[in-house]
């Protein structure tokens, strides 16, 4: 019986350890003569779960504000730390942390402040903090674009992310 139990345990431990010495790691290209903080493309490896990420959404941060106006979830920096943040605890909640992002969408409403432009500027000051860091040097392709409207009237961003589970 104690010599069943070593060789289960043996052949459990070998195959967990082929499995991972053969496993490709997810391969994140770099834009060539840039420093800008996305990938120009991510390659994920056969065998690995990918998981797909609904769109997050900020979060109250002045709940005496109107309901559904800007003043109520703050401009496009505020709200983009409080979507990334969301995301990042999903991801925990799934195991998962934000290197493991590959992809992302982002979409941008007009800021009225900025003469119904999106805040490019904005978003890239807080999303620099979770993506591109020493921290966190992994950087995901990803997808800016300006939408004429969200859900609610005063949401500025949604963003949402593919992950790779490691």
């Amino acid at each position: 019986m104690t010599t069943l139990r070593i060789c289960a345990a043996t052949l459990v431990a070998g195959l967990l350890l082929s499995g991972s010495a053969l496993a490709e790691d997810v391969v994140r290209h770099k834009n060539p003569n840039s420093d800008f903080p996305i990938a120009q493309a991510v390659e994920v490896p056969a065998g690995k779960t990918t998981v797909y990420v609904s769109g997050a959404v900020p979060s109250v941060i002045d709940e005496k504000a109107e309901k559904g106006s800007l003043a109520a979830y703050g401009d496009t920096r505020t709200q983009t730390e409080s979507v990334l943040k969301s995301i990042e605890k999903t991801l925990e909640g799934l195991g998962l942390k934000m290197g493991d992002v590959v992809k992302m969408q982002v979409f941008l409403v007009g800021d009225p402040a900025q003469g119904g432009k999106m805040d490019f500027a904005g978003f890239m000051d807080s999303y620099t903090k979770f993506f591109g860091t020493k921290e966190q040097p992994n950087l995901p392709a990803r997808s800016v674009m300006q939408v004429a409207g969200l859900v609610a009237p005063g949401w500025l961003i949604e963003i949402e992310v593919t992950a790779v589970r490691p």
